[in-house]
């Protein structure tokens, strides 16, 4: 059978990463290729005596359809803790429980985007909102990542070229894959540039609960008094990741738009994990919670740049990240990145190559990849960064 199918997925490839991973299932892999939060970070007692008690007080209704918006009580909790921890929301806007938040950011696309707009995104970006922003047929458009946030001209730039640009997304807090925070000058200006172009900004913040040094910086939602900003996060990084709870703030037509979009989809988010969410939420100390998460992530990420510092040769860079869970690494011109990757995967050593997050696979030549400090243990950050130190040593002679 010759199968035809859609323009749309036709050329969309599998996410690099997870074809990594199915390769480094292997226990002796060090894996430095997973975004996963660490499992330690799962509450496991606690997820264990409230979900029994939901089943037995509310068995037939966690188990029974929902509202396509979210279990009411989840929704006002997200709303007054994004109210609280980082001033998103006004009374214009709504918020509508997702099955993770990947699904806000392909739900906001396709509300906006018809086949062949743009969606302006940083370069290098998250590979699942690339594929989603694919998926939907849109046009994926890169700007310049840098130290702090993407480049403000190429930006304007791009703003002036792409008539049909629709949304603009970025990842403020802690980048997936660099590791980076957007300044708040750049938010500012991010902010002004999409309401002097008439562009919706789509702010992802999944990692925004994960800051364990450096100074908060507010949010572009909080800048929001124009209602152009479509806010996405989730209980991935803070709660479990398998649960696939998030959730978006945004205006309240839009919303209504987006719930419209998710009917289509999966009709509802799990109830039964909803209803969990907020009961932890609401019935044990979140903010204890989350701040050991912190405290675990610093730790880890310490070892992980001691080690760097120690063995990485003086040629290759990295990022130094406040917060999240990743690390940018980037090799000199003459070490082959693919050859890099490759050569530590045979070595037991599982990384990331950028190229996995191009806006553009065809144009882009940087040599950095992605490692994560989240789910090695600490004896795994040492070794696997020797390992790579010394492979990167052996192949620049």
């Amino acid at each position: 059978m010759d199968y035809r199918f859609s323009s749309a997925f036709a050329n969309l490839a599998p996410s690099a990463i997870r074809e990594i991973l199915k390769n480094a299932g292997d226990p002796s892999v060090i894996a430095f290729a997973a975004g996963n939060p660490n499992a330690a970070s799962f509450p496991l007692h606690d997820i264990r005596l409230l979900v029994s008690d939901i089943l037995e007080t509310k068995g037939p209704a966690a188990l029974q359809y929902g509202t396509t918006e979210g279990y009411t009580p989840l929704r006002e909790a997200v709303a007054k803790r994004q109210k609280e921890r980082f001033d998103v929301g006004r009374d214009f806007d709504d918020v509508l429980i997702t099955s993770g938040g990947q699904q806000a950011l392909e739900l906001a696309c396709r509300v906006f985007c018809d086949p062949g707009d743009a969606v302006i995104c940083e370069d290098p970006s998250f590979i699942g909102a690339l594929n989603a922003f694919r998926g939907v047929g849109a046009r994926v458009v890169g700007v310049p990542l840098e130290h702090d946030g993407m480049n403000i001209e190429a930006l304007e730039a791009k703003l002036k070229s792409e008539p049909r640009a629709r949304l603009i997304y970025v990842i403020t807090n802690f980048q997936n894959p660099a590791g980076v925070c957007t300044s708040l000058a750049k938010r500012r200006e991010i902010y002004r540039l999409a309401k002097q172009y008439g562009v919706m900004i789509l702010e992802d913040n999944p990692y925004g609960e994960l800051r364990f040094s450096g100074e908060e910086i507010p949010t572009i939602k909080s800048m929001d008094e124009e209602g152009i900003v479509v806010y996405a996060s989730s209980f991935s990084k803070i709660l479990s990741s398998g649960m696939r709870v998030g959730f978006a703030v945004a205006p309240k037509p839009v919303i209504a738009k987006m719930t419209v979009c998710k009917q289509t989809e999966d009709v509802h988010t799990n109830l039964l994990f909803q209803m969990l969410c907020h009961r932890f939420m609401t019935e044990r100390d979140f903010d204890a919670h989350v701040k050991s998460i912190r405290d675990l992530y610093r730790r880890k990420c310490g070892i992980m740049l001691d080690a760097m510092e120690f063995c990485f040769p003086a040629d290759v860079t990295y990022t130094r990240p406040e917060g999240g869970l990743f690390v940018w690494c980037t090799l000199p011109d003459k070490i082959d990145l693919l050859a890099f990757v490759k050569a530590a995967m045979e070595r037991k050593v599982a990384v990331v190559p950028g190229t996995a997050f191009a806006t553009d696979t065809q144009t882009y030549t940087a040599h950095s990849f992605r490692v994560t400090y989240a789910t090695p243990t600490d004896e795994q950050l040492a070794q696997g960064v020797a390992i790579l130190g010394d492979l990167a040593r052996e192949m620049m002679k």
